[in-house]
């Protein structure tokens, strides 16, 4: 890591050993260092997570470097060259929301992989009426969620309840929640998981709240205009992690991937948290226009941008369309 990286106190590796990529014949290729920021280690980032172990990134020369900061953080470092991809997706578009010169790329997770959790004596979601809900940083997705799911349970998340932005970190959320600090918060698997084994209640699902883009990733409009082999090479094989997580015939690679990065021991449980990805992963990078218009504006109201904003002005899908037609998905 660079000693000058302003960066660096809020870095932390996740312990993933970066290969050179070799010829058959043993000679060295070129590899090119790729830095992705990401919020989170959970599952919700699985199709990631099993491109890099099943070492598709080395297939294509890359060298990926996983960097965990707060999703605000993510955002000024992919617009500072810090790293090169916004592992972000409510980061990437809300930072074009609101100016920036950002493109979402591709979409793993389809809809929100977390859940409403609360203390023992609140049993309905009608229930957080004047309560503290810990979200993560302010326009993080556990924070913009928060409030929809207050919405959608007819609360006004400014006035009924306090949504409380409170870092990026699962276990800051959930220590703020066995503290007493909040009465809720949002949980990604496996902590929502934990959390019901301690007697907490599972008020939601977010994914039947609302519905469009968590996982994926964006990257700048320089970085895609000056370095486009890369970029192309960063969606290709992360769908094809997508579609080997995808296939039945892979779970128990898979299932050993989780017990991998999730440093689980626990096979049934690794087994759970595959299904619960199961729900939400995006097949072959497919979303629709109206899910990702819906996140739009989500992040339009979180960021009180009143103009209008389209899907056109936000993604660049050309990359991840020339992928499916090279992986044979569309003719």
């Amino acid at each position: 890591m660079d000693a000058q990286n302003p960066f660096t106190p809020i870095l932390f590796f996740l312990g993933f050993i970066c290969l050179a990529v070799t010829t058959d014949a043993g000679a060295q290729s070129v590899v090119k260092k790729v830095r992705i920021g990401v919020s989170e280690t959970h599952v919700g980032y699985l199709p990631l997570q099993v491109a890099y172990h099943r070492g598709f990134y080395k297939d294509e020369g890359i060298d990926l470097e996983i960097v965990l900061m707060p999703t605000n953080v993510i955002n000024t470092a992919a617009l500072t060259g810090q790293i090169d991809i916004n592992g972000a997706v409510t980061g990437t578009v809300g930072s074009a929301v609101q100016g920036s010169p950002m493109k979402l790329l591709i979409v793993t997770v389809g809809k929100p992989l977390l859940f409403l959790v609360s203390r023992k004596e609140i049993k309905d979601p009608r229930d957080l009426k004047g309560k503290k809900i810990a979200g993560s940083s302010p326009g993080g997705t556990a924070t913009v969620l928060a409030k929809q799911a207050l919405k959608h349970y007819g609360l006004d998340p400014e006035r009924d309840a306090a949504v409380l932005p409170m870092g990026g970190s699962t276990s800051n959320r959930f220590a703020a929640l066995e503290t007493g600090v909040v009465d809720a918060t949002l949980l990604p698997v496996p902590a929502v998981i934990f959390a019901r084994d301690k007697g907490y209640n599972e008020l939601a699902f977010l994914g039947d709240v609302a519905q469009f883009p968590q996982n994926g990733f964006g990257a700048t409009e320089k970085k895609i205009r000056e370095h486009p082999e890369e970029i192309y090479k960063m969606v290709r094989a992360s769908l094809r992690g997508l579609l080997f997580l995808s296939d039945e015939k892979n779970r128990d690679e898979v299932v050993q991937i989780i017990m991998k990065q999730q440093k689980v021991s626990d096979r049934k449980l690794a087994e759970q948290m595959l299904g619960y990805s199961q729900r939400v992963i995006a097949k072959e990078a497919q979303v629709t226009p109206e899910e990702v218009q819906f996140l739009i504006d989500l992040m339009r109201a979180n960021a009180k941008v009143t103009r209008p904003v389209t899907v056109e002005q936000v993604v660049d899908f050309s990359f991840l369309d020339k992928a499916r037609k090279e992986l044979g998905l569309i003719r």
